[in-house]
């Protein structure tokens, strides 16, 4: 859990005139998973593709971008193919659109081997079945003959599993990898991306909307507000004692088992779009009353105001 695998240093998503991501710095350690949660337009999946190299091209990227010591920012897309896959994977968030439709989930799970590795297509192939079968997906021989759209939402979300880590990546970022599955496939979900931590020691960068989903998983959280990260600290930390006004909203709107409330809490409006940010846009822009009210929570327990609000 020592050694740094990922690290990003004042990373920024610029279009235009305006932020996307803001000056963005955290690390990620072997066998570590760190969540990253934060509303639709915060930021988290932009984060993502800029480490995969995955941008529109209309954006521009800044800062550093750190792994296994070498900087991926500015890097050319022949070494950059090279990186996607062996040395950072990603599960896109939906596998129905990511999946080719009319190609086997066999064959796509083999192209990883056959690209990076240079084996044979019978050789390909079995790996390919290997993987499958390591995502715990029944009947492996006969799903690999399968077309994305005969399996489930689950088993396709597996596919993508494998293929992401059909080459040993020492980095995964999973993308909201649980969006749209029943509470029952999104729970085998979370313990397949714990089972594979713990056997491989691959570092997992795991994005959702979700504090609970979060919770579960987590070792270190990171929440992102309007394109920059507002507060960063362990699992426990994050959920027993909450520094940012902005993540004690988001655990307000967490159910509870027994809380006698008619209404959950929401939070007032909405991420600001770019154009609306300005150099120095704030959480308390959006909701005064709260900001105020946390602040002063957060004086009595510091004696000073935290930055970043």
């Amino acid at each position: 859990m020592s050694d740094v695998v990922l690290d990003v240093r004042n990373m920024s998503v610029v279009l235009g005139p305006h932020f996307a991501v803001k000056d963005v710095s955290y690390q990620i350690r072997a066998g570590e998973i760190l969540g990253v949660v934060g509303e639709s337009g915060c930021g988290k999946s932009l984060t993502s593709l800029a480490i995969m190299g995955l941008l529109d091209k209309q954006l521009a990227l800044s800062g550093e971008i750190l792994f296994a010591g070498e900087n991926l920012v500015g890097m050319s897309e022949k070494r950059y193919q090279h990186i996607r896959g062996e040395g950072v994977g990603m599960i896109f968030q939906e596998p129905m659109t990511a999946l080719n439709p009319v190609v086997t989930v066999g064959e796509q799970v083999a192209e990883m081997f056959l690209v990076h590795e240079g084996v044979s297509k019978a050789e390909a192939m079995n790996r390919a079945i290997e993987m499958l079968r390591q995502v715990h997906i029944p009947y492996p021989e006969k799903r690999a003959k399968a077309f994305p759209h005969e399996l489930s939402g689950g088993m396709r979300q597996r596919v993508m599993i494998a293929i992401a880590l059909a080459c040993k990546p020492k980095v995964l970022i999973a993308d909201e990898p649980t969006t749209a599955l029943d509470v029952t496939v999104q729970a085998q979900v979370l313990d397949l991306l714990e089972e594979l931590r713990e056997t491989t020691g691959t570092a997992i960068q795991f994005i959702s909307h979700s504090l609970g989903v979060v919770s579960q998983i987590s070792d270190r959280v990171m929440v992102m507000y309007a394109g920059q990260v507002v507060e960063i600290a362990d699992v426990n930390d994050i959920f027993d004692n909450p520094q940012h006004p902005y993540t004690q909203a988001l655990l307000d709107t967490i159910p509870r088992v027994g809380a006698d409330i008619k209404r959950l809490p929401a939070i007032p409006g909405s991420v600001p779009p770019l154009d609306k940010r300005g150099e120095n846009y704030t959480f308390r822009d959006r909701c005064p009353e709260l900001f105020d009210h946390y602040v002063q929570l957060a004086q009595q327990r510091n004696g000073q105001i935290a930055g970043g609000y």
